[in-house]
């Protein structure tokens, strides 16, 4: 059983990470072509999707047991065998790619390029989808109670006025903590290369509070800001009068876990200062590993007991125990 967000991110890794066998000597020297880099990426982009996904699974309570924790492994080793192979590559073609971005930096810098490109391509697309869909179709949004409560709960979970494109505010947050944990990762990839960590835990700084770092692949609104203003609203439900219990509950559970994201948060922007005033590559590297394990946490959330499950308080909880409650808020508003 893989019992921490951090192991479930090493288990993807262990399948797209090269490794130094015999094979690598023989190696040709020349440099991926741009449309290899680019195709390269957008594997990498698919699968990190893929790992998103399964950690979600793994971290819902339902699917806390041995067995289907090993099964959702097992699921996972076949999806990336089978993207593989759609990508037209056998397993030692994509780890000889995967080699040579590893050990050429400009090749690293063109790929890490070309992800953040395909991804805010990816995230353009689907802001740009979603008036459209709202307007075709308001039955796809969540009903609301009337009132202020419901205000309240909307602004969490369908809009609210000063997000970017007036998205809710779980959603920027999930967002803003993916972007920090996907940079996270790729200074991780980059143990040896002290710029490239100091220039990838800015981006991460920049997604956990732009107001720190003002330039970076982000939003701009900030992981911290977000999980703030979701405990923030979601109490102000809880507190109109007419509130049922079973949303004071909920809401308490939501914001605790909201809470604990920003605390997490917090410790990730320290991390990532310290790795950018950081003046060796095995200084910033030890903290990076740091930074990379408790970015992953900001949606997740971590079993701090070892229980074998996330709870949503007691510090364990992330995003994604926010948005279970939050469903569950939901579900007794509306009665």
């Amino acid at each position: 059983m893989l019992r921490s967000p951090f192991a479930r991110f090493a288990l993807l890794l262990a399948l797209s990470t090269p490794v130094m066998g015999a094979w690598a000597q023989d190696l040709p020297s020349a440099a991926l072509p741009p449309a290899e880099v680019t195709k390269l990426a957008s594997l990498h982009v698919r699968l990190v999707s893929l790992q998103d996904s399964m950690n979600s699974e793994m971290a819902a309570a339902r699917n806390k047991t041995p067995e289907r924790q090993l099964g959702l492994q097992e699921e996972l080793h076949t999806k990336v065998a089978a993207m593989l192979t759609a990508a037209g590559l056998t397993n030692e073609e994509y780890q000889q790619r995967r080699l040579k971005v590893s050990t050429n930096t400009a090749l690293r810098q063109a790929f890490d390029d070309a992800v953040v490109e395909l991804q805010a391509a990816a995230a353009g697309r689907t802001v740009a989808a979603k008036p459209a869909a709202a307007a075709a179709s308001a039955e796809e949004q969540p009903k609301l109670p009337a009132g202020p409560m419901g205000a309240h709960i909307g602004h969490v979970l369908i809009s609210f006025a000063d997000t970017p494109d007036k998205v809710g505010l779980l959603e920027i947050a999930k967002t803003e903590a993916g972007i920090a944990a996907q940079h996270a990762g790729f200074a991780a990839r980059t143990p040896t290369n002290l710029e490239s960590m100091k220039r990838h835990a800015a981006h991460v700084l920049h997604a956990i509070d732009p107001t720190l770092e003002a330039m970076g692949p982000g939003k701009g609104y900030g992981v911290k800001k977000a999980a703030t203003a979701v405990a923030v609203h979601i109490e102000m439900a809880a507190k109109v009068e007419t509130a049922p219990a079973g949303v004071k509950t909920h809401a308490e559970h939501v914001a605790t876990a909201a809470r604990s994201t920003v605390s997490r948060a917090e410790e990730v922007a320290s991390l990532a200062q310290k790795i950018v005033a950081s003046t060796t590559a095995e200084a910033a590297a030890a903290l990076v590993a740091q930074m990379a394990s408790l970015a992953e946490q900001l949606v997740s959330g971590t079993d701090l007991n070892a229980d074998g499950r996330i709870n949503w308080g007691n510090g364990e909880g992330g995003l994604q125990q926010a948005e279970e409650h939050m469903k569950l808020l939901l579900a007794v508003a509306v009665r």
